[in-house]
């Protein structure tokens, strides 16, 4: 699998709600920077996917400019992504334009993250955009 289609599969599993932590390399120096946090090492990151993937639903995943490089045993990312999703705990519709981008490294043919940060330019991550979509922060974990 490529670097390209890992991240592809990503996006696919998100849209699903099946777990997204396999994606991440089993090491405590990866980070994850979200739209209201930032994550160090892979147990807080799993503990934080687990928890978006039980109290989320009805995902959208448009990605919209994914670039991807590779150079031997790594690949780096960028992407534009519309995301939106129902939470499980308010009922509620979120929505927003991210940016994305993140580091890879390939292990044997499996490629994982080692690195990713999502942000949003969305004026207000807690209630209504600077669009007036219903927007919030995502339960701390960025990228619901």
């Amino acid at each position: 699998m490529t670097a390209e289609a890992t991240i592809e599969a990503y996006y696919d599993a998100l849209r699903a709600g099946d777990p997204l932590y396999p994606f991440f390399a089993a090491s405590e120096s990866i980070v994850k920077f979200g739209i209201t946090d930032q994550l160090a090492g892979y147990d807080e990151i799993r503990a934080s996917l687990r928890e978006q993937t039980d109290t989320t639903e009805d995902w959208t995943v448009e990605s919209r400019q994914l670039r991807v490089s590779e150079h031997e045993s790594t690949a780096w990312f960028s992407d534009d992504v519309l995301m939106a999703w129902r939470s499980t705990e308010d009922g509620e519709h979120r929505e927003h334009e991210t940016r994305w981008n993140g580091t890879l490294r390939r292990d044997d043919d499996d490629w994982q993250f080692v690195g990713m940060h999502v942000s949003t330019a969305d004026a207000d991550t807690t209630s209504g955009s600077a669009t007036t979509r219903e927007s919030t922060a995502t339960g701390g974990t960025g990228e619901r």
